[in-house]
C-alpha cells in the first residue's frame, strides 16, 4: 500500500506591522522531495486553500537547488483544510514552517482536530522549525495538550531573536511549548537537530528538515 502524507502549509502572508511572510520553501520542498522519492502520495492543504505564499527570505542567496524551487508548483492550488473529511487514508501529517505559521496555525480548530485524530489513531505527526506552532492549540480527547510531557524541539527563542523578527511574532514558540508542558530540547542555532518522541517528530530549524522527513520515512517503513 502506498503511504499517504498530508502536508499542511501556512496561508498567512503578513506578520505584525504588515511585514511580509509566508512559507519557508526549503522546509516544504526538501520534505516533499523526500516523500516523492519514496513513492508516497502527498496531499498539500492549507487553512484558506488556494495559493500558499512563499517567504521571499527563503529564496535569498540564490543557493536553493532547482529541485526544491520546482516544488513551488505544488503550492499554487492547495486544498482548503475544511474540505478534508476522510483522515483514514493518511499515514502522517507534516507541518513545514515559515513565520506565517505563527499567525494562522495556532488557533485553527480544524487543524487541531486533524492532528488530534491522526495522533490518537497512531499516525505520525511531524513538524519542523515554526511548524510546531500548529501543535500549540492541540488538545487530546482527555483535554490535555498534545505536547504536554512530550520531548520535542522547534525554532528556538534564541534563533528567533537572531532573526530580529521576534518583535513581530504573537509569541515565542519555544517558550509557549514549554508553558504547555513540553520538554523542549534545543541545539546550537542553525544546526541540524531532530527529536522523535514516539509518533511525534519535530525539527528545530530549516537545517533539520531532511532529518525530520527521513525519520518519517523510517517510521513508515
Amino acid at each position: 500500500m502506498t503511504k499517504h502524507i498530508l502536508m499542511v502549509v501556512t496561508t498567512a502572508d503578513k506578520m505584525k506591522d504588515g511585514h511580509e511572510t509566508g512559507l519557508w520553501l526549503s522546509e516544504f520542498g526538501e520534505a516533499y522531495v523526500e516523500f516523492a522519492n519514496k513513492g508516497y502520495e502527498v496531499t498539500v492543504a492549507s487553512p484558506l486553500g488556494g495559493k500558499a505564499p512563499v517567504d521571499a527570505r527563503s529564496l535569498e542567496g540564490g543557493e536553493t537547488p532547482q529541485e526544491i524551487l520546482d516544488t513551488a508548483r505544488y503550492l499554487e492550488d492547495t486544498i482548503k483544510l475544511d474540505e478534508i473529511t476522510d483522515l483514514s487514508k493518511f499515514d502522517a501529517i507534516f507541518l513545514p514552517g515559515g513565520h506565517g505559521t505563527m499567525f494562522d496555525l495556532p488557533d485553527n480548530g480544524k487543524l487541531h482536530q486533524v492532528i488530534r485524530e491522526l495522533y490518537e489513531a497512531d499516525k505520525l505527526v511531524a513538524a519542523v522549525c515554526h511548524g510546531p506552532a500548529g501543535l500549540v492549540g492541540v488538545k487530546l480527547s482527555d483535554g490535555t495538550p498534545l505536547v504536554a510531557g512530550k520531548t520535542l524541539t522547534a525554532f528556538t527563542d534564541e534563533e528567533e531573536r537572531e532573526t530580529t523578527l521576534d518583535k513581530y511574532m504573537p509569541f515565542l514558540l519555544e517558550t509557549r511549548l514549554r508553558e504547555l508542558g513540553a520538554e523542549v530540547i534545543v541545539a546550537d542555532n542553525w544546526t541540524d537537530h531532530m527529536q522523535a518522541d514516539g509518533k511525534l517528530i519535530t525539527g528545530q530549524n530549516p537545517q533539520s528538515t531532511i532529518s525530520v522527513a527521513k525519520e518519517v520515512v523510517k517510521q513508515l517503513g
